[in-house]
């Protein structure tokens, strides 16, 4: 079932959260191409991830059922109450409404993660601040560490830093959590 309603919603016009589905695997790439700054993986990663990767992400659809984000996402096998978000994408014109804040909410609640994993550039600013404001919104730890240096990536790739973010506030929780807290560990 879609979930479209959020604290978050500062749009006019009905967006509904739901599963992807291998329909919408094009349109994630194409909507990854089209950002020109996140990392652009073949379109076969996309169509595999709406397959096997479905339960755990999210797309955000227009009445038209025209995809306007993604989240996409899994549950580390080593620890299945972390949720590893993989990809955060929203259509230009979708930009400014709170849309991804909304889809990472849709999946802390339906996935039921107890802790959620990323990783982001220092340079990317928009990534930082959606996680420091899930992270408020949770009043959870945000523990930001290098995860993967230059050195070892075989095509200089900047440091990616991994945010951890936990314990998750259930959402009738969230309104009387107490302030969250952030430990950066330097690289």
């Amino acid at each position: 079932m879609p979930i479209s309603e959020n604290e978050n919603d500062h749009s006019d016009t009905p967006i509904d959260l739901r599963s992807p589905s291998l329909a919408d695997g094009a349109a994630m790439w194409r909507l990854t191409r089209d950002t020109g700054v996140l990392d652009l993986n073949s379109s076969y990663q996309y169509l595999l991830w709406c397959r096997d990767f479905s339960a755990t992400s999210v797309v955000a659809v227009d009445a038209d059922e025209h995809v306007l984000g993604f989240i996409t996402a899994f549950l580390r096998p080593d620890d299945p109450s972390t949720l590893m978000v993989w990809q955060v994408g929203v259509d230009d014109a979708a930009r400014g409404q709170g849309l991804a804040s909304r889809m990472l909410d849709y999946l802390v609640t339906t996935t039921g993660a107890q802790t959620l994993e990323t990783t982001v550039t220092d340079d990317n600013t928009a990534s930082n601040r959606l996680f420091a404001a899930l992270a408020q919104r949770h009043a959870a730890q945000h523990d930001i560490t290098p995860l993967f240096t230059p050195a070892m990536y075989p095509d200089g790739h900047d440091t990616e830093y991994l945010h951890r973010i936990g314990p998750l506030a259930p959402a009738a929780d969230r309104q009387t959590s107490a302030p969250c807290s952030k430990n950066v560990v330097a690289q």
